[in-house]
């Protein structure tokens, strides 16, 4: 998506422009001053203390935004991402092929607007030398500012939202309500596609569903993810941007949301955080909602830091897959559905699927379409697809 810099990554002259938005990581606090034992995660990742850590080699960035007023009044700052550092560098280190990187917090600026500047700032720069950043935060609305990355460069992207309910409030002046209707109708708009994972019916308006379908975006029910949360594998992998809202997991696995009792459970969420690890396309995560005095015992917290444990695990698993020119790599299958005519993949390494749209490029799919087509339908992924192109 975005090309690495020529500089070697270890001189870190390029990213001492960010020093100055940043607020290091205390480490001894984290760990209650008892350290960690090599074998738990708090031992392998590398953080910002005294000085920025060389990001050479990186597979994750932290990178912690607890800037909460878009809430509303009575919130002004969360220290919800160290809490959350918390509970992960606890947890035992099982992969070794993935490289963790802390580069602290984003310092809380005079206005919103101000950590939004920020953010972007610190985050264009680590993507643009073609890392994954990883948000910890701080409210929904700070997607605005994770979306902001890719327009401030012009890139074009598809972005995956996963929440409760669709923050396009148009009648609320809460930022955090309304904030993806600016995102997804500012001029010049840089979303190709819009994916929204885990909506609650009785959390949406009918007509907002109506109008995102006829924009041609994707909203996938609640209810039908857990009947098939494989079929989410594909449109993760396709992403380039992913927004997690935690409101979208159930409050008895993540008490620190009080908007529904229902959603998904602790090991769906940690689910769709594998996916978006093995995805090669997705350069931002942004981990949303997490506000820790509402929190029980920490249960929210280590939610979040069982996500990002799954985070690496799918980063491990998609350094498996094999090039797409590694033609041997893959099996392929000739199939003519509705009279047209198309290749799917399946790669021999990890079981995945692809499929070819008109334009002679492949989109990732899933075994069901493949099943689909095979059958002489068209699958509604392909469709949808070609019906945007």
């Amino acid at each position: 998506m975005f090309a690495p810099h020529n500089n070697n990554f270890s001189d870190m002259s390029s990213l001492e422009s960010i020093i100055d938005f940043l607020d290091p990581v205390n480490i001894s606090e984290l760990s209650n001053d008892e350290g960690y034992r090599d074998t738990q995660l708090g031992k392998h990742i590398d953080a910002y203390e005294d000085e920025l850590p060389d990001i050479d080699g990186a597979d994750i960035i932290l990178l912690g935004c607890g800037e909460m007023r878009g809430e509303g009044p009575g919130f002004s700052h969360s220290d919800g991402p160290n809490a959350i550092r918390r509970a992960f560098y606890s947890l035992y280190h099982w992969h070794d092929s993935v490289k963790v990187i802390d580069m602290g917090n984003v310092k809380r600026g005079i206005t919103m607007a101000d950590t939004y500047g920020a953010l972007r700032t610190v985050v264009s720069e680590l993507v643009s030398c073609n890392k994954r950043v990883v948000i910890l935060g701080g409210s929904h609305d700070i997607t605005r500012a994770q979306y902001n990355v890719y327009a401030a460069a012009e890139n074009i992207i598809e972005l995956t939202c996963v929440d409760a309910r669709i923050d396009m409030d148009i009648d609320s002046i809460l930022p955090v309500e309304n904030f993806m209707l600016d995102l997804l109708t500012s001029e010049p708009n840089f979303v190709k596609h819009y994916n929204h994972i885990g909506f609650q019916s009785y959390l949406v308006h009918p007509t907002m569903l109506e109008t995102i379908d006829k924009l041609r975006f994707d909203c996938y029910r609640v209810g039908r993810v857990k009947e098939h949360i494989d079929e989410m594998e594909p449109v993760i992998r396709n992403s380039h941007m992913l927004s997690f809202d935690i409101a979208a997991i159930q409050h008895s696995h993540a008490p620190s949301n009080y908007m529904t009792p229902n959603g998904f459970n602790g090991e769906e969420a940690c689910t769709l955080m594998q996916y978006a690890g093995m995805s090669p396309n997705l350069s931002t995560i942004g981990i949303y909602g997490y506000i820790p005095k509402r929190d029980v015992q920490d249960l929210t917290a280590k939610q979040i830091s069982h996500m990002l444990w799954y985070l690496m695990d799918g980063i491990h698993k998609g350094k498996q897959e094999a090039p797409m020119e590694m033609t041997d790599e893959f099996n392929e299958f000739s199939i003519a559905f509705a009279e047209i005519e198309t290749v799917f993949l399946q790669s021999k390494r990890t079981g995945r699927w692809w499929v070819q749209l008109p334009d002679g490029k492949y989109m990732a799919c899933s075994h069901r379409d493949y099943l689909i087509a095979a059958s002489n339908d068209i699958p509604e992924r392909w469709l949808r697809a070609v019906e945007r192109s």
